[in-house]
């Protein structure tokens, strides 16, 4: 294994693909080996995977998250690792480098801060931003002092500031959430992957491992508040929430927008989850009960918002590994019963959609072959879903 490039390198092509773990081989191998963890005879290949993508110059720059370069392989070892103790030298030497990532991101953001700019989202997001390498560090580097000023940095990015003579969120962002939807002014984006609900998963999953720091139950409140507060329902009574929130949505109070699909990265079933984690985590038995309440109302019928592919970030898969999750910390919901149904829709959907043709762990066959193992196995044997952050 190459060492890290320490400076930041325009890899493309091959190697950027090979670093990817959205689309490229950490997922890959990833799903080989979770098989692999089940079915001996599947090892070979899944070291053979686990060696391509991380035989080559690994990038190392500060633009590098959970997602790509040296914390995607980094996660990928310490996964491996969980299996075979043979991968723990190559997992440490990437350490390092994760702690340097993500005291340059913290220094980067403390800058930002002083200057008085919005947040972008590759700052704090799942995939690229410090949620994502904290994730990784909450398994990895859980006593650093990195770790607890990544959460400090987060913790701050839940009190309210003001913008324009609004009230913003600390992770109001300038920039828009899709290069096909703009939002004049700005938006708070409420997702898992790129908003309040990973910050939220984190900060609740980190108290959970016991790693807290000062105003850290207050900021899991203020989170957990303002879904509250922007909470939506339909006609008949379902649960859901925006994927965003424009400026003239906080300035009217009121959404404009309708229910979209049901997933993992943006949808109800990825918000509902950091609720859940969070309730469990703060010891609210009321809340818990009603995440789970609305995970179940998310699985009552295939309908418009349903997902319509079997991928990990939009699709059932996600939505199967979300529940699974849920219906481990809920045991006496009807979470749980409503998997096997789950994993029938999951296995229906995959043959028939295009997601298949795809190799890679958000979009692609790589996240449905994870999804199915957990269906298959009832158990998660390397933890790769610790890069969802519903666990």
């Amino acid at each position: 294994m190459s060492t890290p490039t320490a400076a930041p390198v325009a890899f493309d092509g091959p190697d950027a693909l090979r670093q990817s773990l959205a689309s490229g081989a950490p997922g890959i191998a990833l799903a080989s080996l979770e098989r692999a963890c089940a079915d001996p005879a599947a090892r070979l290949l899944a070291h053979q995977h686990i060696q391509a993508a991380v035989s080559g110059p690994i990038d190392g720059g500060p633009h590098t998250g959970l997602f790509y370069g040296a914390p995607a392989l980094a996660f990928l070892l310490h996964c491996a690792a969980t299996f075979d103790e043979r991968y723990r030298p190559a997992a440490a030497r990437l350490d390092p480098h994760v702690l340097r990532i993500a005291q340059t991101k913290l220094t980067d953001a403390a800058a930002r801060t002083r200057s008085g700019d919005p947040a972008p989202l590759h700052e704090f997001d799942l995939f690229y931003g410090l949620t994502g390498i904290g994730a990784l560090m909450l398994r990895r580097l859980p006593g650093s002092d990195a770790f607890a000023d990544v959460l400090r940095y987060l913790v701050a990015l839940t009190r309210p500031g003001v913008r324009d003579d609004v009230p913003r969120p600390g992770w109001w962002t300038a920039e828009n959430p899709d290069p096909t939807m703009p939002t004049p002014g700005g938006h708070a984006n409420l997702g898992m992957a790129h908003g309040a609900a990973g910050i939220l998963a984190l900060l609740a999953l980190a108290m959970r491992h016991g790693h807290v720091v000062d105003d850290h139950a207050e900021a899991i409140e203020r989170l957990t508040d303002w879904f509250a507060r922007w909470r939506q329902e339909t006609p008949d009574g379902r649960t859901w929430w925006p994927q965003w929130l424009t400026a003239e949505e906080l300035h009217t109070g009121r959404v404009d927008q309708t229910p979209g699909r049901a997933s993992w990265c943006y949808g109800t079933p990825g918000i509902a989850r950091a609720l859940h984690l969070a309730a469990t985590a703060t010891g609210n038995p009321t809340r818990s009960a009603d995440a789970e309440t609305v995970l179940l109302q998310c699985l009552t019928r295939y309908d418009v918002d349903w997902p319509t592919d079997a991928g990990l970030c939009h699709g059932l898969a996600g939505v199967y590994q979300t529940v699974y999750r849920a219906a481990e910390d809920a045991p006496r919901s009807a979470l749980a019963g409503r998997l096997p149904a789950l994993a029938a829709g999951l296995h229906t959907t995959a043959a028939a959609g295009p997601a298949v043709a795809e190799p890679g762990l958000l979009n692609g066959s790589a996240g449905i072959l994870l999804a199915a193992e957990t269906a298959t196995n009832g158990y998660v044997h390397s933890g790769w879903d610790v890069c969802l952050l519903i666990v």
